[in-house]
């Protein structure tokens, strides 16, 4: 616990190369990651950042399958999408690899002959589902079937994607091959597995013992694991994308993506530093941290642990700080479903205005319980904290020191006791900070830093300097003289958390050298010093944009709706004589209002060319009446009347009912005469 590190080595989740990153990610992983590491630059330590995209597996292949291309085609788009989009937000990665490379499959593949070589392997025999006419076992994925719990169609191997089971290919009903469309048969196959079993009892202790210190949700998904009993887990799988196992009598097997994708750390660490990698990983002083999100604990806690132990050489992690998910508007983000805010995107839709986002992310980061995005909170922390206490100091601070004292550092005289209360506030500032960064507290950590613009706010709004200016000019440069001290201090506070805005501030200030040990000194910037005039640090989110983003999102929900939709099943055939007796007229609505203490009617008068008629229909949650007026509609003409809330109705008008259950009425596409028949 108290143990002296020289070094830290930072990884961050390897994301799947089948997609690009969203807000999910990033909150969940990539900013949390991004503030550590750049603390810790500050701080003038030793780290290494770690990144890379994760490139195998089943998914990969389907997609690629699914768009007539290659694996590697697929793989190869989202990479550079990935990296590309990283490097702008700022995400500081010393590298940011990939696990298709040479160097990884060599350095994957070393690691499994060693553990193989060693024993640390046991091999088992297994029937699997096996296409006969495509040659290949079937993956998970691969098979499809009806589910035995809900009976819907086309559940997977692993899971109904309507009703949300786990399954085995086992349990489907009828199954049949995604490649072929025919059946599967089970056919015997040999894999390696780890046996997690035989690492419990020193993975207990490891966990619960010697690190109570992690987060309570990352040691409680340990312990529920370790307490559920740990079973061996296969390291291969039949597959043709990825790196082949290397043992005689493995063709046709590829080690599996969970497998190969933890050690992608090391072959990028190796990567980077061929000739010094190894004491990244190796040396008893460096120190390990991993960035994941919850769904991959057990992964990086017990999984990887166990590899890396059983192999012998490497350290293990010292701390896991795993995030619980961000969900989006209200609803669980899916990139299946595209109900995303992707950041490549975002950085079209917001040019330079990353900090904007990694400010929001961390403001509202899941780091105990799942959180929500909101575009409404995204723009009302924007206008109301970024540039209204932010901005809005820093702005005043530098505008009047140009206004008074030609853009110079004016001289700080005796100081109030208001003055000494101001600064002893403010330099309290760092220990918390640094305490709540120290032990991963990023949202509370960037709390605090925004407190020091407060702080300053507070002190100008009550000193006035804009008064004083009129009777004591040396009490002026006192107070412009301390928020310019606030204000370089901000431009350290925030550069974990806000780096290019921080960037800029520095830039106006003209600080040339700053580290985090002189965060919380009234002496950052020399009297006389000149600095820049003013720009803005941020400026204000307008309706408009915020709308186009909720209208993206709401189009993406209805077509959602669109795609998930199944008609109902056909009724039983009728007669074309039986459907003759219907009488489907077109008529123009003369009238529309809703009918009193009916929530669901609405009372038309419609002119039917032969002297009009009433009908009440059962469409008032989904029409305004007075959009309807105007408008032709096609109705059955020969129901008999019937009385609707004391209305005889003389017909019923005909509606669609679509994928989200709302009623279109049924109108022809060009004018025609009132009173045609449909035919």
């Amino acid at each position: 616990m108290n143990k002296k590190f020289n070094r830290t080595t930072v990884t961050s989740a390897l994301p799947y190369a089948n997609g690009p990153v969203h807000i999910g990610h990033l909150a969940g992983v990539y900013v949390p990651a991004d503030i550590y590491v750049r603390y810790l630059r500050l701080k003038g330590e030793d780290v290494l950042f770690i990144g890379g995209s994760d490139e195998h597996g089943v998914p990969i292949t389907i997609k690629a399958k699914k768009e007539g291309v290659t694996p590697q085609d697929i793989v190869d788009r989202y990479h550079n999408i990935i990296k590309d989009s990283f490097k702008e937000f700022g995400i500081s990665f010393d590298i940011y690899s990939r696990t298709s490379g040479p160097v990884h499959h060599e350095v994957a593949s070393d690691f499994f002959k060693k553990l193989y070589e060693k024993g640390e392997f046991i091999e088992k025999e297994s029937e699997q589902y096996y296409d006969e006419e495509a040659k290949q076992f079937l993956a998970d994925r691969y098979i499809t079937g009806e589910c035995p719990h809900c009976h819907a169609e086309g559940a997977y191997g692993d899971q109904c994607e309507k009703c949300g089971t786990s399954l085995s290919p086992l349990d489907l009903i009828n199954p049949k091959s995604a490649i072929s469309g025919s059946k599967p048969v089970l056919k015997s196959t040999k894999h390696w597995y780890l046996p997690l079993d035989k690492h419990e009892n020193w993975l207990r202790e490891w966990i619960l013992e010697n690190h109570k210190e992690w987060r309570p949700n990352v040691y409680g998904q340990c312990k529920s694991w370790l307490d559920m009993g740990l079973q061996p887990r296969a390291v291969s799988r039949d597959l043709d994308w990825g790196i082949p196992v290397p043992v005689e009598g493995a063709e046709g097997k590829v080690l599996y993506v969970w497998f190969d994708a933890p050690i992608g750390y090391i072959s990028n660490t190796k990567e980077l530093l061929p000739d010094s990698w190894e004491k990244w990983w190796k040396a008893e002083d460096t120190r390990l941290i991993h960035f994941i999100g919850k769904d991959n604990i057990v992964f990086h806690c017990i999984v990887f642990p166990a590899m890396l132990k059983a192999e012998g050489s490497y350290i293990l992690p010292d701390n896991v700080p795993s995030n619980e998910f961000l969900n989006l508007e209200g609803d669980k983000i899916s990139t299946s479903r595209n109900w995303a805010v992707w950041l490549h995107e975002y950085l079209v839709d917001f040019k330079d205005k990353q900090d904007v986002l990694r400010y929001v992310l961390t403001a509202n980061a899941p780091e105990t319980k799942d959180n929500d995005f909101t575009w409404k909170d995204f723009q009302a922390r924007n206008n109301s904290e970024l540039v209204a206490i932010y901005g809005n100091f820093v702005n005043r601070t530098l505008v009047l020191t140009h206004k008074y004292f030609g853009g110079k550092v004016p001289e700080r005289q005796e100081l109030t006791d208001y003055d000494k209360e101001t600064l002893k506030e403010f330099s309290d500032i760092k220990l918390e900070v640094e305490k709540l960064l120290d032990n991963f507290k990023f949202r509370d950590a960037q709390k605090e830093a925004m407190n020091l613009a407060r702080i300053g706010n507070k002190y100008l709004a009550d000193t006035e300097p804009w008064k004083l200016a009129k009777t004591d000019m040396s009490r002026v440069g006192t107070i412009l003289n301390i928020a310019l001290q606030i204000t370089a201090n901000l431009a350290i506070a925030f550069e974990p958390f806000l780096p290019f805005s921080s960037a800029k501030l520095r830039n106006m200030l003209k600080l040339s050298s700053w580290s985090w040990s002189n965060l919380g000194s009234i002496d950052l910037l020399e009297t006389g010093a000149e600095i820049s005039p003013a720009e803005l640090l941020f400026e204000k989110i307008e309706d408009a944009a915020i709308e186009a983003q909720i209208k993206r999102l709401e189009d993406t929900k209805i077509q959602n709706e669109i795609n998930s939709y199944k008609p109902e099943a056909i009724k039983e055939d009728v007669s074309f004589d039986e459907f003759m007796k219907l009488d489907i007229r077109v008529g123009t609505v003369l009238e529309c209002q809703k009918v009193p203490k009916a929530d669901k009617l609405l009372q038309f008068k419609i002119d039917d060319g032969m002297g009009g008629r009433t009908i009440v229909s059962g469409i008032a949650q989904h029409y305004n009446p007075e959009d309807l007026i105007g408008k032709q509609v096609c109705f059955i003409a020969n129901f008999p009347p019937r009385k609707l809330k004391g209305i005889e109705s003389q017909g019923m008008i005909l509606s669609a009912e679509d994928a989200n259950g709302r009623l279109v009425v049924v109108s022809p596409s060009d004018l025609v005469t009132n009173g045609v028949k449909v035919c």
